[in-house]
């Protein structure tokens, strides 16, 4: 028996949990996160439960990358049993982790393929179903690394959130335009295209921003994602954090609006820690076409 072929990486941000990564037969990298100066690791000794309940106790929670030691650690054992690897970290937009791993890459002499295609939670997760669909399809991991770089920008996501606390503590908003939206129940809806989070829209009460989203949405698939949409190859998901209830209701009236079956996945908590619970977000990734 020989090397298998590739072995394919990915980090929690993708939303695929310890246990999922071992039925899709990938790794999964857990995130580190700071809480009150202590380290946890997401889906290891993090659950979601426990992160929501400090956040909410408004315990002091940054995030952080996975040790460059550990990521090489890792990509040294794979390697002894698989060809390659190709590495899918978050959205180099959203953290440093996408560069970190494309410095330490270099000392795999061309074993070690880390993908930059710009996507988080969801979408990220989208990736890494391609990335599996071409490795069985034949491809090594330059190709793979090509081909997702090449579609990272064919994603969009939309959320909405609860609560404007986090985006003041972030600085992402000032103090007097976070407490004037709280009274006037302004729901902000953000997107992600690639690199940022970005300002989309406001809303007043969720039940508008839910509309606001919709119709962002089906722009995006008649528009920009026309000639895929035609050809069935826009997945539709989406995404919350910490209210799976709400949640559960929100991917029934994606599914209804849409006719397509939804994939939903709580968002992963490196940004949750910037929205804070109850948030909600529809995205689209294109998915990847094998000859």
């Amino acid at each position: 028996m020989g090397k298998k072929r590739i072995a394919i990486v990915t980090d929690s941000n993708s939303g695929i949990t310890q246990q999922q990564g071992k039925e899709m037969g990938i790794t999964v990298l857990p995130m580190p996160f700071y809480i009150n100066e202590q380290l946890f690791l997401e889906d290891i000794t993090l659950t979601q439960e426990e992160f929501y309940k400090r956040l909410e106790e408004g315990a002091d929670i940054s995030t952080s990358q996975p040790s460059p030691a550990d990521v090489m650690e890792l990509w040294e054992t794979l390697l002894q049993s698989y060809e390659e690897v190709v590495h899918i970290p978050m959205s180099s937009g959203l953290s440093n982790s996408c560069q970190t791993a494309m410095v330490i890459a270099k000392e795999f002499k061309g074993r070690v393929h880390v993908v930059d295609n710009q996507r988080i939670s969801v979408t990220q997760r989208q990736s890494v179903l391609d990335a599996v669909t071409l490795a069985e399809a034949g491809k090594n991991g330059a190709q793979i690394k090509e081909i997702l770089e090449k579609e990272a920008h064919e994603s969009s996501i939309y959320i909405t959130l609860e609560t404007l606390k986090y985006l003041k503590k972030g600085g992402r908003i000032t103090p007097a335009a976070a407490a004037l939206g709280t009274v006037l129940n302004l729901k902000p809806v953000l997107q992600i295209q690639g690199q940022r989070l970005d300002a989309f829209s406001k809303a007043r009460g969720k039940k508008q921003a839910k509309k606001i989203m919709i119709k962002a949405m089906e722009k995006d698939l008649k528009t920009r994602f026309k000639e895929y949409t035609e050809k069935d190859l826009m997945c539709l998901e989406a995404a919350y954090a910490g209210n799976e209830e709400e949640a559960q209701a929100w991917k029934k009236e994606l599914e209804k609006n849409f006719g397509v079956e939804v994939f939903m996945a709580p968002l992963s908590l490196s940004v949750a820690c910037h929205i804070g619970q109850g948030a909600l977000a529809v995205a689209t990734a294109k998915k990847v076409e094998v000859e």
